[in-house]
């Protein structure tokens, strides 16, 4: 009788350690998927990144077109068709003018105060993590 009972005992402690083996591998197995996510989820930064100059001189040029309704049209539809590839992306701009400036988003390139009151190069998030600061002149 003694021995079953110890060969039951061997039996349920052989048994709690597969299951704590078990719930442990789908610890694992959950962890890796999230952080599989997480790398796909910002795979595209670096590309991000190099395309965003393009949009930058997009914006400049925006400045200064030409009287041509057709030609500006079509310039504006072209960089309308980046900023809405970048958006689906999750790139986001960093709001700036007029707002406080905050050294978490923003680097300051002239001034001092609190206000942003002119942005010289625009800032981007990528699904709220920072990929460029936007840089600001700020006054009072």
């Amino acid at each position: 009788m003694a021995q079953k009972n110890n060969e039951l005992e061997k039996c349920e402690e052989y048994l709690s350690g597969w299951k704590r083996e078990r719930a442990d591998f789908l610890n694992y197995k959950k962890d890796e998927m999230e952080r599989i996510n997480q790398l796909m989820k910002y795979s595209n930064e670096e590309l991000i990144l190099k395309l965003l100059p393009v949009l930058d001189n997009f914006c400049l040029a925006e400045k200064h077109l030409p009287e041509n309704k057709e030609f500006a049209d079509g310039f504006l539809q072209i960089k309308n068709q980046l900023s809405d590839f970048l958006a689906k992306e999750g790139i986001e701009p960093i709001k700036t003018i007029g707002e406080p400036f905050d050294p978490n988003f923003m680097e300051a390139v002239e001034g001092d105060g609190e206000k942003v009151s002119e942005e010289v190069q625009r800032g981007y998030t990528l699904h709220g993590k920072l990929i460029r600061p936007a840089r600001v002149k700020i006054s009072k």
